[in-house]
């Protein structure tokens, strides 16, 4: 079993940042994808960003310019830091991983508990 911990939500106003953490339970390198979604109520989830076990990543046309993946390996951790945030960007954030089992060939997902990131106007 894999746990994700999220931390760094919050509240801000339009056009400030914040820095969303993702501490997994196990090495990150092991993981095939983590990725960043975002809910907001009565919204359809939709995938803000990922990175790959490789380093890969890419981000929703959404926040391109704005929010920024990364990892520190070291720490077993994914950060999406969002810059320059408007009330639209408020949801709740959830990270998640996705592991590719070789030994079956099965597609595991895991999911954080979610992070509330509020902006307002």
């Amino acid at each position: 079993q894999v746990q994700l911990v999220e931390s760094g939500g919050g509240l801000v106003q339009a056009g400030g940042s914040l820095r969303l953490s993702c501490a997994a339970s196990i090495r990150i390198s092991t993981i095939n994808t983590i990725l960043w979604y975002r809910q907001a109520p009565g919204k359809q989830r939709e995938l803000v960003a990922f990175i790959t076990s490789g380093g890969s990543t890419s981000v929703a046309t959404s926040v391109k310019g704005r929010f920024t993946i990364s990892r520190t390996n070291a720490k077993n951790t994914v950060h999406l830091q969002m810059n320059s945030l408007k009330p639209e960007d408020t949801a709740i954030d959830y990270c998640a991983a996705g592991i590719i089992d070789g030994k079956d060939s099965h597609l595991y997902e895991y999911w954080g508990q979610g992070a509330q990131v509020t902006v307002s106007s």
